[in-house]
């Protein structure tokens, strides 16, 4: 059966068939390729779509300002400090307004019930760039940058160290559940995910051949690794007076040369950006100043190395983007 997912929003995965998401993927791929030669793809030509930061992020806006180019479209970045949102206008009276002038609505922020007010109100797909609760744009870079390295996804092992209770970790489970990788949450016990997103995504599992699990030794989970993934400690957003305990907690889920030597040399490093792994940024001389510590989720080493694909990862933010938008807006698989 043909798929279309013309007028539909991306809010999580979980509203995603595994069969949509391979299109996506599919199609990220095919808009990648035509980029690389300098084939125009203008597919969604004279539409125009609004951005709405309430986070910031530098590869999110760049991908939905360069995709939106890329596809024919005019978009508009909105911050905090230029509009009413949450201030003088409710998410629904927002939605209403932008759906009117709009094509279609990008948000990055905090709760995912602002995002759903979004889309309930708006009459325009709504795509996810970020909530507390989800990152689907940035797992299907992961997915693709995975496939362009390993040729296929079905089997493969995602291994996510450090905090997994948020929407990286969240985001990731819930797409290996669908594409049937193998998915290992490594952290402290408090730290790993909600029992009961847990247990859907082996339910899901079932179905696609996944494997879910949760422990708590780093060199446990690793052996057969084909990806060790991490992220931040701590979260835009939260107080600062989180980091002396996440560091506390955490610093034995370093990612370091150890570990992915203990994966094996075919193993290959991820991480969704920014990075603490060295000192060249202000939030990580802070840190040093305060607690002595050079990196943080990973060292130098392994993040500059020869397995680390960080980067092929992050620009394909901008192609997976692209896709979404391209399949929510036009008949963008035919």
């Amino acid at each position: 059966m043909a798929i279309s997912l013309k007028g539909r929003s991306f809010l999580t995965l979980i509203d995603y068939s595994a069969e949509e998401i391979e299109a996506l993927l599919c199609l990220a791929a095919r808009l990648k390729a035509d980029k690389k030669v300098g084939r125009a793809h203008r597919l969604c030509e004279g539409k125009s779509v609004a951005l709405i930061f309430e986070k910031t992020s530098t590869r999110t806006r760049c991908a939905f300002e360069v995709a939106a180019f890329d596809l024919g479209m005019h978009a508009v970045y909105l911050d905090p400090s230029a509009s009413q949102i949450g201030k003088k206008e409710s998410m629904a009276d927002t939605a209403r307004v932008l759906g009117r002038m709009f094509d279609g609505i990008e948000y990055r922020g905090y709760g995912q019930e602002r995002m759903e007010a979004l889309a309930k109100y708006a009459g325009v797909p709504v795509w996810n760039g970020l909530t507390n609760e989800y990152h689907p744009t940035q797992v299907l870079a992961d997915m693709l940058t995975i496939q362009e390295h390993f040729g296929s996804l079905k089997g493969k092992k995602l291994v996510f160290m450090g905090d997994a209770r948020y929407n990286m970790a969240a985001s990731l489970m819930i797409g290996c559940a669908k594409l049937g990788l193998h998915f290992t949450a490594c952290a402290p016990k408090e730290y790993f995910p909600g029992d009961a997103l847990v247990e859907k995504c082996k339910s899901w599992g079932r179905d696609s051949s996944a494997k879910i699990e949760l422990v708590t030794e780093p060199e446990k989970a690793v052996c057969g690794a084909d990806v060790i993934y991490t992220d931040v400690w701590v979260s835009m957003g939260e107080d600062a007076g989180v980091w002396q305990k996440r560091i506390e907690d955490l610093t034995p889920y370093r990612v370091t040369r150890a570990l992915m030597e203990k994966a094996g040399p075919g193993c290959r490093f991820m991480h969704c950006l920014p990075s603490f792994h060295d000192l060249g940024t202000q939030t990580g001389q802070e840190i040093y100043q305060k607690y002595g510590i050079d990196c943080m989720e990973v060292t130098d080493e392994v993040f500059e190395g020869a397995q680390s694909i960080v980067f092929d990862e992050a620009e394909n933010r901008m192609h997976t983007i692209k896709a979404v938008m391209a399949a929510t807006l036009a008949d963008a698989f035919n």
